[in-house]
């Protein structure tokens, strides 16, 4: 009996730094943060064999989920708004890939923006209007990063509230 209060004390803390890794993987994009957050609340879930767990889990997939659609069309209406293609945003993703393998962990905050740049730069013609555009991509892209943040902590402050309070 005490080998398993242990061992679900030892996975709810190894729950709680997947959860944390996976926060941080948000901000700094190198992990699939929201779902690695999720992942690790359905481990505990599944650890913890309760009602409650599987409750905690099924809130979790609701906000995580609702901040993952969220996070797209929030931004994507208002870079429509401000005349921003969508090509001008694939491309800055994928010089931003690229950056991240040439220059590591802050490659892809430099290739993004010079990505998004230079394709607006080469359909408007005009530098003004170029950064006018990157600057409008580069806000909605931190916009989508704090939705899908408030998203993912919100999940995460359920499951904390359940392991501290409930369970």
């Amino acid at each position: 009996m005490r080998e398993s209060v242990g061992m679900e004390t030892g996975v709810t803390v190894l729950v709680g730094i997947a959860i944390f890794v996976g926060i941080v993987g948000i901000v700094v994009p190198i992990l699939p943060g929201a779902i690695l957050s999720l992942a690790a609340i359905l481990v505990w879930a599944i650890v913890e064999r309760s009602a409650i767990g599987w409750v905690v889990f099924a809130i979790a997939v609701v906000l995580i989920g609702a901040s993952q659609v969220v996070k797209y069309v929030v931004p994507e209406r208002r870079l429509r708004e401000a005349g921003v293609p969508r090509r001008s945003m694939i491309i800055g993703v994928l010089l931003g890939i690229v950056g991240f393998f040439v220059i590591p962990v802050v490659g892809m905050f430099v290739g993004f923006p010079i990505g998004v740049y230079l394709s607006e730069l080469q359909r408007q013609r005009d530098h003004a209007a170029a950064w006018t555009s990157t600057k409008h991509a580069l806000r909605q892209t931190g916009v989508s990063i704090l939705i899908e943040l408030v998203g993912t902590s919100l999940a995460a402050a359920v499951w904390l509230i359940a392991v501290l309070f409930i369970v």
